[in-house]
Protein backbone atom coordinates (compact mmCIF):
# COMPACT_ATOMS: atom_id res chain seq x y z
CA UNK A 1 0.00 0.00 0.00
CA UNK A 2 2.82 2.44 0.78
CA UNK A 3 4.28 2.26 -2.71
CA UNK A 4 0.97 3.11 -4.39
CA UNK A 5 0.09 6.06 -2.19
CA UNK A 6 3.10 8.24 -3.09
CA UNK A 7 2.37 8.77 -6.79
CA UNK A 8 -1.31 9.33 -6.04
CA UNK A 9 -0.49 12.07 -3.51
CA UNK A 10 1.88 13.75 -5.99
CA UNK A 11 -0.76 13.75 -8.74
CA UNK A 12 -3.42 15.01 -6.32
CA UNK A 13 -1.08 17.83 -5.25
CA UNK A 14 -0.43 18.83 -8.85
CA UNK A 15 -4.16 18.89 -9.59
CA UNK A 16 -4.86 21.02 -6.51
CA UNK A 17 -2.04 23.41 -7.47
CA UNK A 18 -3.40 23.77 -11.01
CA UNK A 19 -6.91 24.45 -9.70
CA UNK A 20 -5.48 27.03 -7.29
CA UNK A 21 -3.65 28.85 -10.09
CA UNK A 22 -6.76 28.77 -12.31
CA UNK A 23 -8.83 30.24 -9.49
CA UNK A 24 -6.22 32.90 -8.81
CA UNK A 25 -5.95 34.09 -12.43
CA UNK A 26 -9.69 33.86 -13.09
CA UNK A 27 -9.66 30.69 -15.18
CA UNK A 28 -12.70 29.33 -13.36
CA UNK A 29 -14.97 32.29 -14.11
CA UNK A 30 -17.86 29.97 -14.98
CA UNK A 31 -18.24 28.54 -11.47
CA UNK A 32 -21.54 29.87 -10.15
CA UNK A 33 -22.64 31.29 -13.50
CA UNK A 34 -23.91 28.24 -15.35
CA UNK A 35 -27.61 27.82 -16.14
CA UNK A 36 -29.11 26.06 -13.14
CA UNK A 37 -26.92 27.77 -10.56
CA UNK A 38 -28.94 29.73 -8.04
CA UNK A 39 -27.99 33.39 -7.54
CA UNK A 40 -29.97 35.65 -5.25
CA UNK A 41 -28.99 39.33 -5.13
CA UNK A 42 -31.02 41.72 -3.00
CA UNK A 43 -29.56 44.94 -1.74
CA UNK A 44 -26.31 44.19 0.06
CA UNK A 45 -26.96 40.44 0.23
CA UNK A 46 -25.63 38.00 -2.37
CA UNK A 47 -26.25 34.28 -2.11
CA UNK A 48 -24.68 31.85 -4.59
CA UNK A 49 -25.68 28.19 -4.71
CA UNK A 50 -23.69 26.69 -7.62
CA UNK A 51 -25.72 23.48 -8.10
CA UNK A 52 -24.83 22.80 -11.75
CA UNK A 53 -21.23 23.98 -11.36
CA UNK A 54 -20.68 21.49 -8.54
CA UNK A 55 -22.27 18.71 -10.61
CA UNK A 56 -19.89 19.47 -13.49
CA UNK A 57 -16.88 19.55 -11.16
CA UNK A 58 -18.00 16.30 -9.52
CA UNK A 59 -18.42 14.49 -12.84
CA UNK A 60 -15.07 15.72 -14.18
CA UNK A 61 -13.37 14.81 -10.90
CA UNK A 62 -14.89 11.33 -10.94
CA UNK A 63 -13.75 10.72 -14.51
CA UNK A 64 -10.21 11.95 -13.76
CA UNK A 65 -10.01 9.88 -10.58
CA UNK A 66 -11.26 6.77 -12.38
CA UNK A 67 -8.65 7.21 -15.11
CA UNK A 68 -5.86 7.78 -12.57
CA UNK A 69 -6.84 4.75 -10.51
CA UNK A 70 -6.99 2.64 -13.67
CA UNK A 71 -3.51 3.81 -14.70
CA UNK A 72 -1.95 3.19 -11.27
CA UNK A 73 -3.35 -0.35 -10.99
CA UNK A 74 -0.99 -1.59 -13.68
Amino acid sequence: MGRNVGPFIVVAGIIIAVLGVLTWVGGLWWVGRLPGDIRIERGNVRIYIPVVSMLVISIVGSVVLTILLHLFRR
